[in-house]
């Protein structure tokens, strides 16, 4: 599909978190009260028949994000399913880690075969003092996905001032250990409140200079993946890393190909702007694909040529309701 700005749009990152129960703790603040009633969650029937009218309509690359996806009940067989529908070329799983332990190996039958692991730090205190949980189970889940053969492993470290500069190089040394990319990424407002003030935002610029006096960074032309991040490599460490700086690359939008589905059934085009469309007059109570489809080319009609986060962007969603 071709949005007005005359971009390829082909990639659908899909929230699938379904309920809140006893794992919440690991993706969710303890604060947190905005929780979305399982009713009003796309179930998987929905979630299948979304994705198939999408890879009519041209979509190829899809991501299955949440929330945390990997408490969503019966994760591993729908994410099985997503990969056997016809005209998915590619699926990714973008998840905190917390359960791959226990279903790494399980999901790396289904055939997914690449994935990106959110850890902002790997020190235990700085991890759980930003998280509330603990970074070992993410650890040893990472560690088991490289055993396994998955072919793409990357660490997503968001860039948090006051709270995680002391951990960029050991992370990249973590990354350089097991051979796995690691990708620095700018805070976006669509975070907790008391995140949104500018006193914690460290630029990509800022990281790219503190990692330049410990090592070399050396453009990398190989396609990494779908998204905006520019990749170097590392000459010590011999390890990629990637940046993604939405808020200081003025450039960040031209080359957007993505649009998020929320776990409640919302078509959003852009992460950095609050328009939305509702897909469940499609979904229930009987299902429409032909109107399923005017709704999607209705969306794409809307996108924006960029986000707003500059403009005092505050956001309506949190990113853990809008899919990461």
């Amino acid at each position: 599909m071709i949005d007005p700005a005359g971009r390829k749009i082909d990639y659908l990152r899909i929230s699938v978190t379904d309920r809140c129960n006893e794992r919440c703790l690991y993706c969710m603040p303890e604060s947190f009260k905005d929780w979305i009633p399982s009713a009003k969650t796309l179930n998987e029937e929905e979630i299948l028949a979304i994705l198939k009218t999408s890879t009519e309509l041209g979509f190829r690359k899809f991501r299955v994000t949440g929330g945390e996806p990997l408490i969503r009940s019966g994760i591993v067989s729908l994410i099985g399913k997503m990969i056997a529908t016809p005209g998915v070329e590619v699926l990714q799983l973008t998840t905190n880690g917390t359960r791959l332990p226990e279903l790494a190996e399980s999901l790396y039958h289904t055939g997914l075969r690449r994935m990106n692991v959110s850890l902002d730090a790997i020190d235990p205190d700085i991890y759980h003092h930003i998280t509330k949980g603990h970074v070992e189970p993410v650890i040893e889940g990472i560690r088991l996905a490289k055993r396994l053969g998955f072919e793409s492993i990357k660490i997503n470290t968001v860039l948090m001032r006051g709270k995680n500069e002391s951990q960029i190089l050991p992370l990249l040394d973590f990354a350089a250990e097991l051979d796995v990319a690691v990708r620095f990424i700018e805070l976006m407002p669509v975070s907790m409140t008391e995140m949104l003030d500018e006193s914690h935002f460290l630029p990509v610029a800022e990281v790219q200079r503190k990692i330049e006096q410990d090592d070399f960074l050396e453009s990398d032309p190989i396609c990494r993946g779908f998204g905006p991040a520019k990749y170097y490599r590392l000459l010590k460490r011999k390890v990629v890393v990637g940046f993604i700086s939405p808020l200081t690359n003025l450039h960040f939008c031209e080359s957007c190909n993505k649009m998020r589905l929320t776990c409640d059934g919302f078509l959003r085009p852009c992460l950095g702007n609050h328009q939305e469309t509702s897909l469940m007059p499609a979904l229930r109570p009987v299902f429409d694909q032909t109107q399923l489809k005017e709704l999607f080319l209705e969306t794409l009609q809307n996108k924006p040529l960029e986000h707003i986060f500059r403009e005092n962007y505050h956001p309506h969603r949190i990113m853990t309701a809008i899919g990461g």
